[in-house]
């Protein structure tokens, strides 16, 4: 059966207001999608961001009458609504679909991704089984990659790891995959925890990860081998004093989320206390890292 769309051009306040009326009307879905390719960075505590330019699509069954629709919402909104489009969305095995658009991803020569419906292209490669969720981080942004490219480059064998921000602790298990000793994955969302607990269970790697909020962090110790953040470069700014005492002397750093043109600041921040490398890019965003000098 196929399904009847109305898409409407929206900003941020016309999308918040547009969401409850059309829900209100009988749709089954409303989904708000970016119009513009906005960056739309990791938002503060109880904020919900938008893109300044959206559209609101809002799905309803093939035999709904979209005058009607649209009359409904028009005597509600009260003045002119905003640009709309019709079209019909054909019928299809969405669970089907949507596990194809799925496929397992290398980040240099020997760390895969790999959801749990495909076979590992290389088994005795590093296999970390993930599957696409809602909200945290598989390795397809820029970000992420540029982080499981480094691991690539430099074995974690051995090594004790910090993930700040673990989201959905890629980064923290590839690193237990790849021989790590142990690691720790902070958020400050509780179901990034749950969801790197899950992870943690699917790749056999309970026994050698933990996770905390920030406020249950360790003291700084300099007890970790290798520090990651992979969060913006606001907080890694703030964040500098804390992810350094975290890093032992001769311990490594590698943080992202850092757009190009933010790098600079983001640099100052740390390399009073780390020897850093080269800037790496990737589209937009940049990885730096660095090893941490003696006190």
């Amino acid at each position: 059966m196929p399904w009847l769309q109305i898409h409407f051009a929206a900003t941020p306040a016309e999308a918040q207001r547009l969401e409850p009326l059309l829900e209100g009307l009988g749709a089954c879905a409303v989904t708000i999608t970016d119009a513009a390719d906005q960056p739309l960075l990791e938002p503060l505590p109880g904020e919900t961001p938008l893109w300044d330019h959206s559209i609101v699509t809002a799905l309803f069954e093939a035999d709904a009458h979209p005058e009607h629709l649209l009359g409904h919402l028009a005597s509600q909104w009260q003045t002119d609504l905003p640009a709309w489009r019709i079209d019909t969305l054909e019928d299809q095995d969405w669970e089907r679909a949507w596990i194809d658009s799925f496929k397992p991803m290398r980040f240099g020569e020997r760390i895969w991704i790999v959801p749990s419906w495909c076979e590992p292209p290389e088994p005795g490669a590093v296999n970390l089984r993930l599957d696409p969720g809602l909200a945290f981080g598989t390795g397809t942004h820029e970000t992420t990659a540029l982080c499981l490219e480094w691991l690539d480059q430099h074995p974690a064998a051995g090594k004790t790891v910090l993930d700040y921000g673990c989201g959905s602790g890629v980064l923290a298990l590839a690193a237990l995959l790849d021989g790590a000793d142990s690691a720790l994955g902070c958020d400050l969302d509780p179901q990034a925890l749950m969801a790197t607990g899950d992870n943690a269970a699917t790749n056999q790697l309970s026994a050698r990860i933990r996770t905390c909020l920030p406020v249950d962090m360790p003291e700084p110790a300099g007890q970790f081998d290798l520090v990651m953040a992979n969060i913006l470069a606001g907080p890694l700014q703030q964040l500098a004093p804390l992810l350094s005492a975290h890093c032992r002397p001769g311990g490594q750093l590698v943080l992202s989320g850092i757009l190009a043109g933010q790098a600079r600041q983001v640099l100052a921040a740390y390399e009073r206390s780390f020897d850093m490398d080269p800037v790496a890019q990737r589209g937009d965003w940049v990885r730096l890292s660095g090893t941490r000098r003696a006190p």
